[in-house]
C-alpha cells in the first residue's frame, strides 16, 4: 500500500506483541516491513489462541499485517549472513531481543551499522541500568510500575488494566522512536541507535501522578473509577442497572445538577469550584448517586447529552465497536489471508483528509 513511509524498508527482528505493534503500524503507513521469524513455528504468537477458522491465530494477525515474512536460523552463520544482507538494503532494524543478543549473534548495531541506519532497540528495561537483563511481561510492568497500585477500587486489590496497557504504549514508543530516527537522517544524513525501554514507557505514563506527588507528596493510590483531581468524574450506576460515566468541568455543573434536579448542590457557592467539589467529595458523590439511580440509563445520557455535558454509556467491547459513529469512520477493517480469505479487524487510527 502507498503511504507516508512508501519507500521505506524495515527489517524486524521483534516477536509477540509491543515491537510487532509498532511493525504493523509502520507497514500501514505504507512501509516494506520484512519480519524476520524462526524457522519451524516463527513467531510465539503463531500459537496462540484464538483460531480463525482455517487454524490462522488471530492474536498473530492482531499485529503482524501487512508484512512479509521469511525465516532464518539466527544461531547459525548461514543464518546471520542472510540476515546481514537483508539488513544491508534496511532503511530501519526493529529488535526486542534482551541486550546483547543481537551482538552476540552479529547482528547489533555496531555489526550493521552505517551512517544512514536507523536502528531500534525495544527491551523490558533498556540498554542501561542494573535490571538491563531482566525479562519481562506486560503485566509485570504494570506491578512494577505504579500503573498495578492504582488500578482498581480502593477498598480492593491491585488490579491490572483491562488491555495490555504495557505492550501496546511501547509499540507506540517504538513507532516515536522510529520515526524520529527517520526525521533526524532526512535532516542530517545520519541514523541513530535509539533505546525504548518498556518500564521507562509505563513510568512516564505518571505525568499527573508524578507531579501530585512532586507537588504535595502525596504517593497516589487507587480511586476507582474516580478521578483524583475532579469532581465529579466517575462511572454510576442507573437506575435499570446500567452505567455510565460522568465528567466535566466547572462549566457543565450547572447543566449536570439541571438535568438531575439538584438544584440545591447548584446553589451551593462551596460547590462552584472544583476545588470546592474535591473537598466535599463524598457529599456530592452521595447526592449524584442517589439522583442518578432515579434514572434509565440510555434516557439519561441523551438528556446529558443535550445539556452538553460529557457523559456516555459505559459499553461492552462488542457494543463500541457496532457504535454507529465507529462503523463511519471505519474502525473495523477487511483484511485477506491467503488461507483464511476475508476476516475482520480493526485499522490504525489514522485517517486522511482533503487532498
Amino acid at each position: 500500500m502507498t503511504g507516508p513511509l512508501t519507500g521505506v524498508t524495515v527489517l524486524d527482528f521483534s516477536r509477540v506483541l509491543a515491537a510487532p505493534l509498532a511493525t504493523q503500524i509502520l507497514a500501514e503507513l505504507g512501509a516494506t516491513v520484512v519480519k524476520v521469524e524462526r524457522p519451524g513455528t516463527g513467531d510465539e504468537t503463531r500459537g496462540f489462541e484464538p483460531r480463525l477458522p482455517h487454524g490462522e491465530s488471530a492474536y498473530f494477525f492482531a499485529f503482524n499485517r501487512g508484512k512479509k515474512s521469511v525465516t532464518l536460523d539466527l544461531k547459525d552463520t548461514r543464518g546471520q549472513a542472510v540476515a546481514r544482507k537483508l539488513a544491508a538494503r534496511a532503511d530501519v532494524v526493529v529488535e526486542n531481543f534482551l541486550p546483547g543478543a543481537m551482538d552476540r549473534m552479529g547482528l547489533g548495531y555496531a555489526d550493521l551499522a552505517r551512517p544512514d541506519l536507523v536502528y531500534v532497540s525495544a527491551t523490558g528495561f533498556g540498554q542501561t541500568g542494573p535490571d538491563r537483563d531482566r525479562k519481562g511481561y506486560d503485566t509485570v510492568f504494570q506491578a512494577l510500575s505504579g500503573v498495578m497500585a492504582m488500578t482498581g477500587e480502593p477498598d480492593g486489590p491491585p488490579s491490572k488494566t483491562g488491555i495490555p496497557v504495557a505492550d501496546l504504549t511501547s509499540g507506540l514508543w517504538v513507532v516515536i522512536a522510529v520515526l524520529s530516527g527517520l526525521a533526524g537522517r532526512a535532516a542530517t544524513g545520519r541514523g541513530r541507535h535509539l533505546d525504548v525501554s518498556m518500564m521507562d514507557v509505563q513510568l512516564s505514563l505518571h505525568a499527573l501522578n508524578a507531579a501530585r506527588l512532586f507537588a504535595l507528596g502525596e504517593d497516589p493510590v487507587r480511586t476507582g473509577t474516580e478521578h483524583p483531581g475532579r469532581v465529579p468524574s466517575a462511572a454510576f450506576q442507573a437506575g435499570d442497572g446500567e452505567w455510565l460515566h460522568i465528567s466535566g468541568s466547572d462549566q457543565h455543573w450547572g447543566p449536570l445538577c439541571t438535568v438531575l434536579g439538584l438544584g440545591e448542590l447548584a446553589a451551593d457557592p462551596l460547590l462552584r469550584t472544583n476545588s470546592g467539589r474535591v473537598e466535599q467529595r463524598a457529599r456530592v458523590m452521595k447526592a449524584l448517586r442517589g439522583a442518578i439511580a432515579r434514572h434509565d440509563r440510555d434516557a439519561l445520557v441523551k438528556e446529558l447529552r443535550a445539556a452538553d455535558v460529557p457523559a456516555g454509556a459505559v459499553r461492552s467491547v462488542r457494543e463500541a465497536l457496532a457504535d454507529p459513529h465507529a462503523v463511519a469512520r471505519g474502525v473495523v477493517g477487511e483484511f485477506t489471508h491467503p488461507a483464511e480469505g476475508t476476516f475482520p479487524a480493526l485499522r490504525t487510527p489514522l485517517r486522511e483528509t482533503g487532498g
